[in-house]
């Protein structure tokens, strides 16, 4: 009897998606998710070992397979297994004359055996399966392992048999110093996180968790992960480490339930390896409905079983899966397939498998066709067609690889003419290894697959969300892709017309900091990512026109800030204008007195000849008259455009013409003083001395304040200055005083003078004499002084035109006051009572 060897391996649950066939392209699927749970790791995957016959199979070659158990998971491998080896055995240019068969790897080694003792009987040659010695000779066919990475490495140990990995691709393999003879069909997911960091930029989540296997792959991960993040502002809120050990998992699964369930992340990237603690903390989070946006891999496409149900992100999984063609034909081989050939029970196969088509309409109300209780009553209403897995299709394209291997061996053969051994069997582990390593083929599909360069391709990745929907059904819907392999403005696509599934293209928002909007920026948070921010409202006459804006940006002198702060507006240049309601009146204001003051001089000068007239210096009084209609005449400068010499004349005209006003009301009140003090015989003299100086005073007074004004305008005079604090909005012209000492010095040149003719008009106010004025000047002097006093805080406390109208009014009121105080009682005594207009004795 045969020595026999005994090898098992075991199966997971394959996950199974049912494509919805109405759009263009496999958009949608229907998929049932069977749970088998073994254990240890060898128990969890599928092994296959291919080889030629020259002659064709026979019928019943496979019916063997029919006593055998087949799992659900493993259902779908079968499936391409047949499906494939028919495929090739069909093609006259690939192995011709030559017949590709495969043996499984599953329960006793004498069970694998047996198909070979059929297919070799004629030989009398004992194989060596998986490097397990069950005869004398060693065979080097090609052993197809997967979808789980151990079992590979296990088998490879003291193994030369080359063997091909269809699993996800796994870095620990890759190593070929290590591990020469292990090869990995499916493409590395180089570009897998920037998918995913894409996606989260576009749906703009900024708050994110991070659950990973604590293992090399699960920290390499995060690691590429936070530098692919930092550079589209995005942060991590959590991460968590999930052990491999089910021992420390369950001292630990509190934690991490209370990290996931309290953070305000709504989004969570989950990586590492299937059928491990990490999916059975997915498990647990889902059962305590965790509401958070899932994003993971194909070979993590979770479905949450929620008891409340609707179709949106929160009972979704987001997964990212490597974009393969669809095998047309495969729908045909399933629908024509030859049940006496191939041991396969099709009506058994529909509630294990798990691609298969349904036709729904996207002009039908989304929930039309969500109606069916029994998920089983709605897959009999319907004809399925089946799409593979990403580890279907990698097995697919194995398969296929160690085709084109064995045709390039077999020429070899025939080329040498190497006839000492039969045709098909292959010996030279080495020989076999360096082929298959070096395959470059194209797909009946149209895809190349070159076994050489698995790291450097640029894969493409087709992005689905997949929701338990109906129950025990899953939905699986395809929302985009991902070609890192374009421009970067085109690599992410996201499908315009997704939502007609959930009916809404509202996204949920994950962010730390609700976003800070226009007209306010981003002050971070100390102590906390930079996603965490408060929004301060942008300062005075700033802006920020958009949103999460870092600093605010000050509108140029010439424009403001709108109330929002969103935009710069441009500025209204203004000033006190003649068309302006107080530029208007004060204008007719400062005419209207100096037309006053002109009709005072002129009936002065028609009644020149008279008592009053003569009794007060009449020359005196002419040129008092003349500075005040200068001095209501130069309030008019500060009314319109100002310019250079608008601004300049402004202060010059001012204070030289109040000067020679002020300094002839001082000459009045000194002439009334001397003229009771020089009234006796003998003093002639001094009283034409006495007169010459008050006639010299106001020269003198004048040609001082000249001075004054000439230093000022030397060192500091005035400018043309633009107020944009004043009003909101507008540009204020006004004229700056230059120097703000020389201005207040002529002001208090000019009260020093009041001073002194208020004191001296004091002095006098009760000497007796029917026009003795005294008491008009001092009265006209309090005027001037009460004037100018309130003028300065108001002056000061005041900004824009309001300043010009204060300074504009106070040269009226204190004009006024010297014309109304000083002569409205003399015009009163000209004019209507003459008869008080003679001499006493």
């Amino acid at each position: 009897m045969k020595k026999l060897c005994a090898f098992t391996i075991g199966f997971f649950s394959l996950q199974f998606c049912l494509i919805l066939s109405s759009l263009t392209e496999p958009n949608c699927f229907w998929r049932i998710k069977k749970r088998e749970i073994n254990d240890g790791d060898l128990q969890n995957d599928c092994g296959f070992v291919l080889f030629t016959l020259e002659s064709p199979i026979e019928e019943n070659f496979y019916n063997h397979i029919i006593n055998f158990r087949i799992p659900a998971r493993k259902y779908e491998f079968f499936l391409v297994m047949f499906f494939a080896t028919d495929e090739i055995n069909k093609n006259p240019y690939l192995l011709s004359n030559m017949s590709l068969i495969f043996s499984f790897i599953f329960g006793m080694c004498e069970d694998t055996m047996g198909v070979l003792d059929k297919a070799y009987l004629h030989q009398n040659n004992y194989f060596d399966l998986l490097n397990y010695n069950c005869g004398r000779k060693k065979r080097c066919d090609v052993k197809l392992t997967g979808p789980s990475w151990k079992t590979s490495l296990k088998l490879s140990i003291n193994s030369r048999a080359p063997k091909i990995f269809f699993g996800p691709f796994n870095p620990n393999l890759s190593d070929h110093d290590q591990f020469p003879y292990i090869y990995q069909i499916a493409t590395k997911n180089t570009y897998l996180l920037h998918g995913m960091v894409s996606l989260m930029f576009h749906f703009e989540w900024t708050w994110i968790g991070l659950v990973i296997t604590d293992d090399d792959q699960g920290i390499q991960f995060h690691s590429n992960l936070r530098e692919e993040i930092q550079r589209h502002a995005i942060c991590l809120a959590f991460v968590i480490m999930i052990p491999e050990s089910i021992q420390l998992y369950n001292t630990k699964f509190k934690i991490y339930d209370q990290q996931l369930m309290t953070s305000s992340a709504k989004v969570v990237i989950i990586y590492g390896k299937m059928i491990s603690t990490l999916e059975l903390s997915f498990a647990r989070w889902a059962y305590l409905v965790a509401r958070r946006i899932w994003i993971t891999t194909s070979q993590l496409d979770f479905i949450t079983y929620d008891k409340d149900f609707s179709l949106d992100f929160f009972h979704g999984t987001v997964i990212f899966a490597q974009h393969h063609n669809d095998i047309a034909i495969f729908r045909n081989f399933m629908q024509t397939i030859n049940t006496s050939k191939y041991p396969v029970d099709i009506s058994q196969s529909m509630g294990q498998w798990n691609h298969f088509n349904c036709s729904i309409s996207k002009n039908k109300k989304k929930m039309d066709f969500f109606m069916l209780k029994n998920p089983l009553e709605w897959l009999t209403q319907h004809t399925f067609d089946m799409v593979l897995s990403e580890e279907g299709y990698n097995l697919y394209n194995a398969v296929y690889a160690v085709a084109h291997t064995y045709h390039e061996l077999i020429f070899q053969q025939v080329e040498s003419q190497e006839m000492t051994k039969p045709k098909g069997l292959f010996t030279n582990c080495q020989q076999v290894a360096s082929l298959l390593k070096t395959r470059v083929f194209t797909n009946p599909v149209g895809e190349l697959v070159n076994m050489n360069h698995k790291e450097n391709q640029c894969a493409k990745y087709d992005i689905f969300i997949i929701w338990n929907f109906p129950k025990d059904l899953g939905l699986k819907v395809k929302i985009g892709s991902y070609f890192p392999c374009l421009q970067q403005s085109q690599q992410l696509h996201i499908s315009e017309d997704w939502e007609w599934v959930t009916g809404d293209i509202l996204v949920p928002s994950s962010v730390c900091s609700e976003t800070c909007t226009a007209g306010f920026r981003k002050s971070n948070q100390k102590q906390t990512a930079d996603c965490c921010f408060d929004c301060v409202q942008c300062q005075e006459n700033e802006i920020a026109n958009d949103t999460d804006m870092e600093q605010c940006v000050r509108c140029p002198d010439y424009s403001y800030a709108n109330l929002e702060q969103t935009e710069c507006l441009q500025r209204v240049v203004t000033f006190l204008a003649y068309e302006d309601p107080l530029g208007m009146a004060l204008c007719c204001m400062a005419l209207s007195f100096s037309a006053i003051t002109i009709l005072v001089l002129v009936t002065f000068v028609k009644y020149r000849d008279t008592p009053i007239v003569k009794a007060n210096n009449r020359i005196l009084s002419y040129i008092l008259l003349i500075s005040l209609v200068f001095c209501f005449l130069c309030s008019l400068l500060f009314i319109g455009h100002p310019n250079q010499a608008t601004c300049i004349l402004q202060q010059a005209t001012f204070a030289i013409f109040f000067t020679v006003a002020i300094s002839t009301v001082l000459a009045k009140t000194i002439t009334v003083v001397t003229a009771f003090k020089l009234t006796t015989p003998g003093r002639r003299i001094r009283k034409m001395m006495i007169k010459g100086a008050t006639n010299l005073l106001i020269p003198i007074c004048t040609l001082i304040q000249l001075v004054l004004c000439g230093i000022w305008l030397v060192t500091s005079p005035p400018f043309i200055d633009r107020d944009i604090q004043s009003e909101h909005g507008k540009i204020i012209i006004t004229c700056n005083k230059g120097s703000v000492i020389a201005f207040h010095v002529v002001l208090g040149y000019l009260g020093s003078l009041a001073l002194g003719s208020f004191t001296v008009a004091f002095l006098a106010r009760n000497l007796p004499d029917r026009f003795n004025e005294a008491k008009f000047l001092t009265f006209s002097m309090l005027v001037f002084y009460s004037v100018w006093i309130t003028f300065l805080p108001v002056y000061h406390s005041t900004r824009g035109k309001v300043m010009v109208v204060v300074e504009v009014f106070s040269i009226l009121a204190s004009s006024a006051g010297l014309l109304g105080c000083i002569f409205i009682q003399k015009c009163y005594v000209l004019l209507l009572r003459p008869d008080l207009n003679v001499l006493q004795k």
